[in-house]
């Protein structure tokens, strides 16, 4: 057997842990853990790059929470591991992490034991409880700790500490009231980051690399379907919910939801609009057809959550002689995918989801633009809108 030591700035930890005959060695800075408990995929990914962040201000090893997700019919939210869809090892590139499976099974027992689990929010949530996070009130907070048969035995209150570790100002101030040797582990009740995602963590998005199985269906998708370049893939967002949010908007300068993405910030680009939010029929049809000519497409992809538009893509680009093509089954991280190799990619500027593409497109240096948006300070960079 072998004993693992590792010195901190205030505390020696000296530990034996064994997995499979092997030594684990237990990071003395600490653990970071949360619930990514806000909205669907889209939004989730957002707060997972501020977390991320976060963790690295910190000096704390994040441990990868499982996504969450809806399935339809479903009471209770469904918890799919980490790495189901990413690569953990390309995330290592840039800080320590480990999957919340592997921390639950070979580290928790002994650092972070049941009767000695404090979670984190920033005040009182409302709840069972008073004065107290009530960190599994509601869906999916209670699904998401019930699938680690994780309850809590107090409640502590970061208020009103701010998110922006990378400031060595503010990571002093977060040791200082929660030192390791005293809360070795930090689970929150939600992600301890900014939403959208903040301006200077975008760029961690290059760490967030596609696991083998699903480049393997993508491979298989393209294959079949793709078999010629150049394709141009595009981005739908027009279910019923989305209508209605899209409905308040009415030339507001303020951002919603991920439309800093194209409007800027400070709204440096622009102002948002309904047709840029939910665009009609007609604006798409025209803007597709537009690209598909400029980068002489061979195939259009659609990604989307409600109707395709397939029908009125054909008989646009029938003469263009473009192959029109979605996936049969409803597997949006492989769109994603797919829609991150897309010679060029429009997608919707206030949509997380979109968002997503966009920022994976970025980091490979790959072209993107948005629906009925043109740039108040690049007219000639958006001139086919």
């Amino acid at each position: 057997m072998v004993l693992l030591c590792r010195a901190a700035t205030l505390v020696v930890l000296c530990l034996f842990m064994f997995s499979h005959g092997s030594a684990l060695e237990v990071d003395p800075n600490g653990y970071v853990l949360f619930c990514p408990c806000m909205g669907r995929f889209g939004n989730q990914a957002d707060h997972f790059l501020g977390v991320l962040s976060f963790a690295r201000g910190l000096d704390r090893t994040l441990v990868l929470p499982p996504w969450v997700e809806y399935r339809p019919g479903a009471r209770r939210s469904t918890q799919v591991p980490f790495d189901t869809y990413f690569r953990v090892d390309a995330l290592l590139e840039y800080h320590r992490v480990m999957t919340m499976e592997q921390f639950m099974k070979e580290l928790a027992p002994t650092i972070w034991p049941p009767g000695n689990r404090t979670v984190f929010c920033y005040s009182a949530r409302e709840g069972g409880t008073k004065n107290s996070c009530n960190a599994k009130d509601g869906n999916p907070f209670g699904p998401f700790w019930d699938t680690f048969n994780i309850d809590f035995d107090r409640s502590e209150f970061f208020g009103p500490s701010s998110f922006r570790t990378e400031r060595s100002e503010v990571a002093d101030l977060w040791n200082e009231r929660f030192p390791p040797h005293k809360h070795l582990v930090m689970a929150f009740t939600g992600a301890p980051a900014s939403f959208p995602v903040d301006q200077k963590d975008g760029h961690l998005h290059k760490y967030l690399r596609w696991s083998d199985a699903i480049e393997r269906k993508v491979n298989k998708f393209m294959k079949a379907n793709i078999p010629e370049r150049p394709f141009l893939g595009i981005h739908l967002r027009h279910g019923s919910d989305w209508k209605i949010a899209c409905d308040h908007v009415s030339g507001q300068s303020s951002n919603m939801f991920a439309s800093a993405q194209c409007l800027g910030y400070r709204n440096e680009h622009g102002k948002l609009t309904k047709d840029v939010c939910f665009p009609p029929e007609k604006i798409v049809i025209a803007q597709v057809k537009k690209m598909v000519k400029k980068i002489r497409a061979k195939t259009l992809f659609v990604a989307t959550d409600a109707h395709d538009l397939i029908p009125e893509f054909k008989k646009a680009l029938k003469s263009l002689k473009v192959t029109v093509v979605r996936q049969t089954e409803d597997d949006p991280h492989v769109d994603l995918a797919i829609l991150g190799r897309a010679d060029h990619y429009i997608g919707n500027c206030v949509s997380t989801f979109s968002a997503f593409a966009k920022r994976e497109r970025d980091a490979a240096g790959k072209p993107s633009s948005f629906w009925a948006f043109k740039s108040k300070n690049d007219k000639k960079t958006h001139d086919e809108f």
